[in-house]
């Protein structure tokens, strides 16, 4: 029977804009090597109903919730139909900041120091349909006070289980620290509070069992946010990234360990932070990577030798 590819994008999840513009690249891609590609949105299509439309395979090119936190794997594992990326745990976990995390620190593997928050310990029976004007509870702002100043300022906060960086903020001063939680919370009940590293941003790109080469991330802004990665043409990359020689092998093997110590499989994309005093600290790992024009995983691939499409064809071929 031939092959008949569901490339599925779009959804619901904040990042659903990014998602459709890295679908439609991927059907592009495979279409040009001839495969049979559908762009499938699942924000309006049922996906157990992928097997009865005759597709044999699925290219996962969702971004955030329901696409890359495992439920979706789940789904088509129970179809039995062949999907490209990490599977049903290594995806959830990923998306998952803070067990990540810990995972790597079991792991052995170095993190930014952080203090994981739910809405509980923040705003005790609130609800999120209360107003705005929320103040941290006296006794849980002093205990989490007292974390932080242990962390040192700046911070950034983040929610613990969404991409492209939305609810992220930089807090240079404690005054800042209830709106930039108020931020995060609208994405997500569970919020990490992190140590700011001052230094250089790099992601690795994984693709089978081979690491490829590395990209430095300079920005013009804070930090590198949804502008900087999707809008701003001030941002720079570099790939090679420039590192030396023998950090750049440090930072291949600290990749592919975080990679494995997931149980990530088939892509994916190791993001680490390499601090002034030249330490590296994992910061996420991406199992379902950006495929725009602006996207990080591609740039790597064309410096492997890979063009695009035999990037998405590659990628197809991994799927299990």
């Amino acid at each position: 029977m031939p092959e008949k590819v569901a490339v599925l994008l779009g959804g619901t999840s904040s990042e659903r804009q990014i998602s459709l513009q890295s679908g439609h690249a991927v059907v592009a891609g495979l279409r040009e090597a001839g495969i049979d590609a559908r762009p499938i949105d699942t924000k309006n299509f049922l996906v157990t109903e992928l097997k009865e439309k005759g597709f044999t395979k699925a290219f996962i090119a969702l971004h955030g919730r329901d696409g890359e936190d495992g439920h979706l794997q789940a789904v088509l594992e129970f179809l039995k139909i062949p999907y490209t990326g990490s599977g049903v745990m290594a995806s959830a976990l990923a998306m998952d900041k803070h067990r990540s995390k810990m995972i790597f620190q079991g792991a052995g593997l170095p993190v930014s120091p952080y203090v994981a928050l739910n809405r509980e310990q923040i705003w005790p029976n609130v609800t999120q349909n209360t107003s705005n004007d929320l103040l941290l509870n006296n006794r849980i702002s002093n205990k989490l006070i007292k974390n932080i100043n242990q962390l040192g300022l700046p911070l950034i906060v983040k929610p613990s289980r969404e991409g492209s960086s939305f609810g992220m903020t930089k807090v240079e001063h404690l005054d800042q620290l209830d709106d930039a939680l108020k931020k995060a919370w609208h994405y997500d009940e569970e919020i990490l509070v992190e140590k700011w590293h001052f230094g250089t941003e790099l992601t690795v790109a994984i693709l089978g069992d081979t690491v490829l080469p590395s990209i430095r991330i300079q920005v013009s802004d804070i930090f590198y946010d949804y502008q900087a990665k999707y809008v701003s043409d001030k941002t720079q990359y570099f790939c090679p990234s420039g590192l030396k020689q023998e950090q750049e092998k440090q930072l291949a093997t600290l990749s592919m360990n975080a990679y494995r110590a997931l149980g990530c499989d088939g892509w994916g994309r190791v993001d680490v932070m390499l601090d002034d005093e030249g330490h590296f600290y994992l910061m996420e790992i991406n199992t379902a990577p950006g495929m725009t024009d602006h996207s990080l995983f591609p740039m790597a691939a064309r410096q492997a030798g890979f063009s695009f499409s035999e990037l998405v064809c590659k990628i197809l071929s991994l799927a299990h």
